[in-house]
């Protein structure tokens, strides 16, 4: 099921809608100068998901830390060790907390060391904690540089890893790169190649503009368009936007950042001898008192903060009454297990990804409430590859579904897919099948698998020496028809007579 978020308004009037699932999976880029309205376009985006998938925001200006009283991120200070950073970043796939990792009062090299460490950490979570996340990072210039610059190379070197794993690695382990710059000539190319989709925004050098008009695919005549846009005006183009470049204005926040556009102030009404004696002389004014930054938050309070965190919930709305009735909600649930099953892809997928994105349905839906816990969705899950009713009541299904509870989780399906092929006879499931199943594309998986459960006692499968099997379900005495290793069932051989036998 498919998420549109509306970013901004068409040429004509008409919304226009991200795709959130597909930009999962194929990464965004935009750029523009400074004041095109980069920052702006990332908070919409940002606004408009924040329900829908976890965030991470890296952020070097502290500019986005106002979402964290809005919706909920925890706003992670930048004054840390890398072993600190990398705890936090574990706990944070873990919980599936939205955070903002403010570098705001740290040097160039320093936000590189930083960004980098944290990054990382969300990278090498364990395979458990692989959920969906959108990664902004602002200014990525700053930590995926064309060229060195006057940072130390180790520096440099440790941030633009860290970038090139989430552009060209992340999507796998569930992390989604959405980066802002201001100049591509200024962005490592190996970092923004990966980029799927692309929003182009006002920039007015010669090489920006090739480059803007090559990735979108219009003529260099065209290129100069890019000039007259307006901020807040960009061109949008890929996968998960429009298959054609389509002039989009981005909508309004509703929050705002600690710096926006400088305006017009009057000036003071003094006269230049008073203001001579203001400058050289000074006055009996009282200093103003200095600026202190707020305490730094210490590891184990963020950490508790990062566990209990949660999403505001808004005061003023009123949730609407479900008109279903719990049979209705039953068979929603099932038509969402029907969903997920039918997606060949499912087999060779996490099964973190696969429950969040049958939770995410559940969300879309409105059946949060009654979304299944990991360990009997996992059962569901199993049950469903294999065909059979959750709800069956029959002893010996009832003594074949106890067995399978004693092989590892990712086997069980396999099981119960040869129990129930041998309950109905059927020719014995093929190798290709069998790993499949299990979630291999290799053959020989789908033979170890026979070995393994026979070794254990489940099952036992018997094979002559042309090749031809037949497996029996232990306890119950089920066995499926004799198919070769291909899965096609053999027919009977004709016995060979002679002409001079036959006369």
């Amino acid at each position: 099921m498919k998420v549109g978020i509306e970013i901004g308004t068409t040429e004509r009037g008409e919304g226009f809608k991200l795709d959130l699932e597909e930009l999962l999976s194929t990464r965004l880029l935009v750029q523009g100068n400074s004041g095109s309205g980069k920052s702006h376009l990332l908070r919409r985006l940002l606004e408009q998901s924040a329900e829908h998938v976890q965030q991470c925001i890296i952020d070097p200006e502290g500019d986005f830390v106002t979402l964290a009283e809005r919706y909920g991120h925890v706003v992670v200070d930048a004054e840390r060790s890398p072993a600190e950073l990398a705890k936090i970043a574990t706990r944070i796939r873990q919980h599936r907390a939205s955070v903002v990792l403010d570098l705001e009062g740290l040097d160039a090299e320093e936000q590189m060391r930083c960004a980098a460490h944290f990054l990382n950490g969300l990278f090498d979570a364990d395979r458990a904690a692989w959920y969906p996340m959108l990664i902004a990072v602002d200014e990525a210039q700053l930590f995926a540089p064309a060229i060195a610059g006057e940072v130390s190379d180790e520096a440099r070197k440790l941030s633009l890893g860290a970038m090139t794993n989430l552009m060209c690695r992340g999507r796998k382990r569930g992390l989604a790169g959405i980066i802002a710059t201001q100049r591509l000539a200024k962005l490592a190319k190996n970092v923004a190649a990966e980029a799927s989709n692309f929003l182009m925004g006002r920039t007015f050098l010669d090489i920006d503009m090739a480059r803007a008009a090559d990735l979108l695919g219009l003529e260099r005549r065209q290129a100069e368009a890019f000039r007259d846009l307006n901020p807040g005006q960009f061109v949008a183009l890929g996968p998960a936007l429009s298959r054609r470049p389509v002039p989009v204005r981005i909508g309004d926040v509703e929050t705002a950042g600690r710096s926006g556009r400088p305006s017009l102030m009057p000036l003071p009404e003094v006269t230049r001898d008073a203001l001579e004696g203001l400058i050289f002389q000074g006055g009996d004014e009282v200093p103003p008192a200095p600026q202190l930054r707020p305490r730094p938050v210490r590891t184990a309070e963020l950490i508790e903060k990062v566990e209990t965190a949660r999403p505001p919930e808004p005061s003023d709305l009123e949730p609407e009454a479900d008109p279903r009735t719990r049979e209705e909600k039953e068979a929603a649930i099932e038509a969402i297990y029907a969903e997920v099953l039918a997606d060949a892809e499912t087999a060779f997928r996490p099964i973190a990804l696969i429950y969040q994105d049958f939770l995410f349905h559940c969300r879309v839906r409105k059946l949060a409430g009654m979304a299944h816990d990991l360990p009997v969705f996992r059962r569901r899950l199993a049950l469903g590859r294999a065909g059979i009713d959750p709800l069956a009541g029959d002893e010996a299904w009832q003594q074949v579904l106890a067995v399978s509870e004693g092989l590892p989780e990712e086997m069980q399906g396999v099981y119960l897919m040869l129990a129930r092929a041998a309950r109905e006879g059927a020719p014995c499931p093929s190798d290709q099948v069998l790993a499949n199943a299990y979630g291999s594309h290799s053959k020989s998986r789908g033979r170890w698998l026979l070995t393994f459960m026979t070794e254990r006692g489940h099952i036992t499968c018997d094979t002559d020496f042309r090749g031809n099997r037949s497996v029996c379900i232990a306890g119950v005495g089920w066995r499926t028809a004799v198919t070769g290793a291909d899965g096609v069932e053999k027919p009977a051989r004709r016995a060979f007579v002679s002409r001079r036998a036959a006369e």
